[in-house]
């Protein structure tokens, strides 16, 4: 995977680089200016990230991987140590397939009912490969969301959520936060 340089990144102009990023150059970026890239954070190809209004914030020790898409006007937030696998899709913005109203960027905003609603993946979340999430949704600390998933409702800390739509399996193990802390404790040059 060849890499964007920093000094890549910043002509871009995004709203915020932290320090080490690992970008892809076959990820695209829309509205840079509101998008905020947090330390430690690896951007595989084909990832899409589409910032619209409400921007898109990534925190530190994150991943995305391969052909994930996060899209839409309002936020879209992923906290702490998060992860996405491949072919995630996120979106803060959902057109109003019901009929009473017409669907499609190139329509105008006048005959489209589009909902847009801010997305929070809090830290420690991992999201399977294949999954989507919808506009409005809350992946709270620790949930874990299983793969081709459908989370259309907000899911509990540290719970497995699994299917179409996504429900709860059974607790996860908190263990990771007690790791997280050795890890933290053991290396000195880490940005929080």
């Amino acid at each position: 995977m060849a890499l964007l340089s920093r000094q890549q990144l910043l002509e871009m102009g995004f709203a915020e680089v932290g320090d080490p990023v690992f970008i892809s150059d076959k990820a695209s970026f829309y509205g840079c200016s509101r998008i905020r890239l947090g330390h430690h954070v690896r951007i595989d190809d084909f990832a899409v990230l589409s910032a619209g209004e409400g921007g898109i914030s990534i925190g530190n020790y994150i991943h995305i991987a391969v052909y994930s898409s996060l899209i839409g006007a309002g936020s879209i937030r992923i906290d702490d140590f998060a992860n996405i696998s491949s072919r995630v899709s996120v979106y803060s913005s959902s057109d109003d397939y019901s009929g009473e109203t017409m669907t499609n960027p190139m329509v105008p905003d006048a005959y489209k009912a589009v909902q847009h609603a801010p997305v929070l993946i809090g830290r420690h979340v991992i999201i399977g490969a294949g999954t989507v999430v919808l506009p409005g949704v809350t992946l709270a600390e620790g949930a874990a969301i299983g793969a081709l998933s459908l989370v259309n409702k907000d899911c509990a800390p540290f719970g497995i959520y699994a299917g179409v739509p996504a429900v709860w399996r059974k607790a996860r193990s908190q263990q990771l936060l007690a790791t997280e802390q050795a890890f933290l404790s053991q290396t000195p040059d880490i940005k929080p």
